[in-house]
């Protein structure tokens, strides 16, 4: 194992193209729903234990070794909204790139081949992990910290939010990342015995929503 690769893939700087994307935070800044640091914190623990839980778990079961492509299809069946889908697969073939530059292996060559437009992002994401040396638990940390971090730094852009005021909402989600991460790596090892019926499939509706009304706008600031 190399842990310290973990700090490497979770990066905001790595070359996977989220900085481009603000995980909701641009449509809820428009309605309202985000003005300040506790409403950003209220935003990101609800997509931390919704979107971020469920990508934790693909990320879990990837790094674990389990079939990418049965896990692509899962991700598929817990992200019904197109523009969601979209997004996950374009920043999952940015992913693609970076980790087979960074961490070259035959799994994610197969993986690329067989996705060529580009597998969902947490599965991407987890076997980038696996190729690193890292464990099922690292890479749900990485997928995670990820769906809360991209909109905290997006939320500064935004609102001209004080970047120590986002980085303290970070700080203060750390036990429910924690939390997070532990029931997404518990539950990818229940796949041998129950499949990946056995992942999470939580949802965020008002999110689903968002995601779908904003990719229609013809102005705006971040891709998602």
């Amino acid at each position: 194992m190399n842990r310290a690769a973990l700090f490497v893939l979770a990066d905001g700087r790595f070359p996977a193209g989220g900085h481009a994307h603000s995980g909701g935070a641009e449509p809820a800044v428009a309605a309202g729903r985000i003005k300040d640091a506790a409403s950003l914190e209220d935003f990101c623990r609800g997509r931390l234990h919704t979107a971020g839980l469920v990508a934790a778990g693909l990320a879990a079961a990837s790094a674990a070794g389990h079939d990418p492509l049965e896990l692509d299809e899962a991700a598929d069946a817990r992200t019904p909204v197109p523009a969601l889908r979209t997004t996950a697969r374009k920043l999952g073939r940015q992913m693609m790139r970076a980790a087979r530059a960074t961490w070259p292996s035959g799994e994610l060559d197969a993986l690329a081949a067989a996705r060529p437009r580009g597998a969902h992002q947490p599965v991407v994401l987890g076997l980038a992990a696996r190729s690193a040396g890292l464990a099922p638990l690292d890479a749900a940390y990485a997928a995670a910290y990820e769906t809360v971090s991209g909109p905290a730094t997006a939320t500064v852009r935004l609102l001209s939010l004080d970047p120590f005021d986002a980085t303290a909402v970070l700080a203060r989600l750390a036990p429910d990342l924690d939390k997070t991460a532990a029931a997404a790596a518990a539950a990818a090892q229940r796949i041998p015995e129950d499949g990946t019926d056995a992942l999470p499939a939580a949802s965020a509706p008002l999110l689903d929503i968002t995601a779908q009304q904003h990719a229609a706008w013809p102005v705006r600031l971040f891709a998602s």
